[in-house]
């Protein structure tokens, strides 16, 4: 029994933009966040005015916010991924299932 059998007559899909996509996601990955941990590494370098204790919760408030957006960031590259695989699955070769006879193909009950 073959398990996988091809649809015949079937052609595959040429490859798109998901494929661009999927190359271009680690870079994306990578370099989104090192900017946003870059713009919170920079938060620590500028003078601030106010006290010790208001200076540590405005940074504390850019630590949360980096680490928020940086979740966001992944959360979407990760979507991508996913959908971009799913597109590249779908385009791919189409496959014959087992038949399955009908017991009343001949003469259909009422």
């Amino acid at each position: 029994m073959n398990w996988f059998n091809k649809l015949p007559g079937h052609r595959k899909t040429p490859a798109g933009q998901e494929r661009v996509l999927l190359r271009r996601l680690p870079r994306i990955l990578v370099l989104g966040t090192l900017a946003l941990v870059l713009l919170a590494a920079l938060a620590r370098l500028l003078p601030w005015s106010g006290s010790e204790t208001e200076i540590a919760a405005k940074l504390g408030l850019v630590d949360i916010y980096a680490i928020s957006l940086g979740v966001l960031h992944w959360t979407v590259v990760f979507t991508l991924a996913i959908g971009a695989f799913i597109v590249m699955v779908m385009k791919g070769p189409a496959y014959v299932a087992d038949a399955y006879e009908l017991d009343d193909k001949d003469k259909p009950s009422a």
